[in-house]
């Protein structure tokens, strides 16, 4: 147990008033709580909470996760929390339940940026499927991308996209300007590093990206995005072959082309020879259980057609991860595998 000082959010007094209003809990209280671990990602902070009643508590949980921003990160270019505050408070609340994990209060002070979330403890009924790098097997990549089939089923082509949840980017190269801003600060940063055929193929992006941005403003065959979707941010059930499978981490969500998920999860992460062997089969397994969740009229090679465009994007990925103050360590391979991938794709062919 850490002998932390307990943040405001995890007072007894304020845990029992949510777990109230969330129904878990009846006219017991939260009579004692204690920090059992408190660790730091690159982004945020995350606090195991173990809490004791008294009164009567049956169906409240014996512990929560408190998930926190990081001072330090308050006059970041990208400040996390706000996008998943939002999250948990307009998408989960709609969602069907064990999709992602449950949450009992997503709070953001729109003055001081400070937020929270209290989240549903699964460290004793969940796991993380390997250690960070090393990928998982194929028969638990199947389970997570059935999983983000799962969500992203539930959101196609929702009338509610861009309206009540989430925005439409604006039409027009604006979008496409401002990565050709960064992208300039990023060749600065990298110098040769950057070899100049490797440099053209970012420039004939930039060139061709409003054209290549038409197939995201038909807002056809379009849902709800992860957005830092690798295969470390799933929660996949202890009790053998269940399909209780959580995502977490939804700070980055957005509604784009469902292939951007599995092109990041792939393309970006995995060295050549395990994507060639796993994409093929992980990509059908997809596209069966989003006709089995009802999706209609986006056939296997429409499939192959947005998965090729999401990788070749993606290159532009390890600029905005660099230009964010993601460590080096991270973006400088995620550019590397993505720039293979696009080799192995032929996603040139997708410019002029």
């Amino acid at each position: 147990m850490s002998t932390d000082p307990l943040p405001a959010a995890a007072h007894a007094d304020h845990l029992t008033e949510v777990l109230r209003k969330s129904g878990v809990l009846g006219d017991g209280r939260v009579a004692d709580v204690a920090i059992e671990s408190s660790r730091p990602t690159i982004l945020s902070r995350i606090i195991r909470l173990r809490l004791s009643y008294e009164g009567a508590a049956d169906d409240a949980p014996s512990g929560l996760i408190l998930k926190t921003g990081l001072p330090e990160r308050k006059g970041a270019k990208f400040s996390s929390g706000r996008q998943e505050v939002a999250f948990y408070n307009q998408l989960a609340a709609v969602m069907p339940t064990r999709l992602v994990p449950g949450c009992f209060e997503a709070v953001l002070d729109q003055d001081s940026n400070d937020w929270h979330l209290l989240l549903e403890d699964l460290t004793d009924s969940h796991f993380i499927a390997t250690a960070w790098p090393l990928p998982p097997t194929m028969e638990d990549c199947k389970r997570i991308i059935a999983a983000r089939a799962r969500i992203h089923a539930y959101w196609w082509d929702d009338p509610r996209l861009g309206t009540l949840i989430g925005t439409w980017l604006p039409a027009g190269d604006e979008p496409v300007q401002r990565f050709a801003a960064e992208f300039a600060r990023f060749v600065d940063r990298v110098g040769d590093r950057l070899p100049p055929e490797r440099r053209k193929l970012f420039e004939r992006l930039i060139e061709a990206g409003p054209r290549l941005n038409e197939r995201y403003h038909s807002h056809r065959d379009l849902t709800v995005l992860h957005g830092d979707s690798h295969v470390w941010n799933v929660f996949l059930p202890k009790a053998g072959a269940s399909d209780d499978v959580r995502i977490f981490d939804w700070d980055s969500w957005r509604i784009d082309l469902g292939t951007d998920d599995l092109a990041y999860m792939m393309a970006l992460h995995w060295y050549p020879d395990l994507r060639r062997t796993f994409e093929h089969p992980l990509l059908d397994h997809y596209h069966a259980e989003l006709v089995a969740r009802g999706v209609k009229g986006y056939d296997r090679r429409a499939l192959d057609d947005d998965y090729r465009l999401s990788v070749l994007w993606h290159i532009t990925t390890p600029v905005w991860q660099a230009a964010n103050n993601i460590p080096p360590w991270i973006w400088w391979n995620n550019l590397g595998r993505t720039l293979l991938a696009v080799d192995d794709l032929d996603c040139r062919a997708l410019l002029p």
